[in-house]
């Protein structure tokens, strides 16, 4: 397929600059991907959606405030966005500024806290930050990382709304946002209804936000993301699996996290690095429904979206959502989709 093909007209007005007032307060598109069929329903809805002996699979990775304002010991201002925290003092940054820093020079920041550009790996600087540590300054002096379209300065609302009520392990510089609709309540509901909830790790990178660039998508190479789906999650699959209820992953960087620990077919604990590139064609293993938001136009997550719900489905899917001026992308509102089964999935956890 070729990257045009995914490509729709979004009007400006369509993309939300703000959460809603309330985290459930979002508007929900339920897609069956077997039929096309399509329902209008409200976030809070969910909780009629999911069924006693269902698993839904959270992402709990934790939003960094990964961008820092700075300038060069000669003067000139630099903005770092820090795309991975190697260790208690390196980083991998993104740096824009008029001319790259050479390693070895020094970048002082807003309070005067002194890094140091140690080496150059392709398009990432890697920074060492004092003995203060990483994780420390950016508490200190970073800002939330939000995504390139929301076109403001961030705000101190954002340190909370850019964060799952569930977010537990810092690494991310992009929230799952299709996460960001529940609250304490809406989960405590669920799981006083009968349905399960399991928690994997993806820590988001920035390029979560790189265009595809290639024409032909068969040839798009993935950033590489760190992972962690430990044990109780793929034996809470296998559970869910067996007793006939339906996995449901909290966004699609829960899919990539499940899918990646199911590559050999067979789903096992998995820590390390993904570059899954999920298009259509790609036969699911582990997944059955999904909850996500709306995504760019010709982006690697509307083609993973379009792999399971069926091409077709998704792109109609996506006109209705225009027409009936649904909110696109992280602050916006979600979908609910049933997976198209056209291809059955390998029988991933089932004894």
């Amino acid at each position: 397929m070729q990257r045009q093909d995914f490509y729709f007209d979004l009007p400006e007005s369509l993309i939300a600059k703000a959460p809603t007032e309330e985290r459930r307060g979002s508007r929900l598109l339920c897609l069956d991907g077997e039929t096309g069929a399509l329902a209008h329903r409200r976030f809070s809805d969910l909780l009629d959606l999911v069924e006693p002996g269902d698993l839904l699979v959270f992402n709990d990775t934790r939003v960094i405030p990964a961008r820092l304002f700075a300038h060069k010991a000669s003067g000139g201002r630099l903005e770092i966005l820090i795309e991975r925290v190697l260790d208690e003092h390196r980083a991998l940054a993104h740096i824009r500024s008029s001319k790259s820093p050479k390693p070895g020079s020094e970048i002082l920041l807003e309070d005067g806290t002194v890094l140091k550009m140690v080496d150059r790996h392709d398009a990432l600087f890697e920074l060492a930050f004092p003995e203060e540590g990483a994780l420390a300054v950016l508490e200190r002096l970073g800002h939330m990382p939000l995504p390139p379209y929301i076109d403001r300065a961030d705000t101190e609302s954002d340190k909370e709304r850019y964060q799952t009520v569930y977010s537990r392990n810092a690494g991310a510089v992009a929230a799952p946002t299709a996460g960001l609709h529940f609250d304490e309540e809406m989960i405590e509901s669920l799981r006083d209804k009968g349905a399960e909830t399991a928690f994997v790790t993806l820590h988001v990178g920035a390029g979560t936000f790189q265009p595809v660039r290639v024409d032909d998508i068969h040839t798009h190479k993935m950033h590489t993301e760190i992972l962690d789906v430990p044990e109780s999650v793929c034996t809470a699959v296998a559970a869910c699996k067996a007793r006939g209820g339906r996995v449901i992953a909290v966004g699609t960087t829960s899919v990539r996290a499940l899918e990646s620990a199911a590559a050999s077919g067979e789903l096992k604990p998995t820590r390390g690095e993904t570059d899954i590139f999920i298009y259509p064609g790609y036969t699911f293993k582990v997944v059955d429904r999904l909850i996500t938001n709306f995504h760019l136009p010709e982006s690697t997550l509307l083609m993973l979206v379009s792999a399971f719900a069926g091409y077709q489905h998704t792109m109609q899917a996506y006109s209705a959502a225009v027409e009936n001026e649904y909110r696109f992308f992280s602050y916006g509102d979600a979908m609910l989709i049933e997976r198209n089964s056209a291809v059955d999935p390998a029988e991933v956890g089932r004894k």
